[in-house]
């Protein structure tokens, strides 16, 4: 299996990171505004991205302010039952995030493009828990 990977030192405390990884508000401050999700094991969290397009994330692990992990139930066909995993770990100057998305079947154009995409979102993770405001779907990418 391939997986993708990221690390990112975010000047914040790790409960400003946990609760920008697990809060509605949180999740459409630098994801996608169109957001439902709840900072609950086994809930369902919804992401729209542009008409007729979203994921569905089941949680399946929640430790507050050290790890935040969900499997795709919806969403392209490449990323159906892969996992993702927000791993935070205190650092001097904040909070380090250790991003994997596991679980890929094969190097494709999807997991190259979600690679890029991934660090693009978490350019927005960070300016929303350093300034509070991040650049969510559509403006990730300016």
């Amino acid at each position: 299996m391939k997986s993708i990977y990221h690390r990112l030192l975010i000047g914040a405390p790790a409960e400003t990171v946990y609760n920008a990884l697990t809060t509605r508000e949180g999740l459409a401050g630098w994801w996608t505004p169109e957001t439902v999700a709840l900072p609950e094991e086994g809930s369902i969290s919804r992401f729209a991205f542009g008409p007729g397009y979203f994921k569905e994330m089941e949680v399946v692990e929640l430790k507050p302010f050290s790890l935040v992990k969900w499997r795709c139930i919806r969403a392209f066909e490449d990323w159906i039952g892969t996992t993702l995993s927000f791993e935070l770990q205190p650092h001097n100057k904040g909070t380090v995030l250790l991003f994997h998305h596991d679980g890929w079947k094969e190097y494709t154009p999807e997991f190259a493009s979600c690679s890029y995409d991934w660090a693009l979102f978490f350019r927005s993770l960070r300016f929303l828990c350093e300034t509070g405001k991040g650049f969510p779907y559509p403006d990730f990418n300016r």
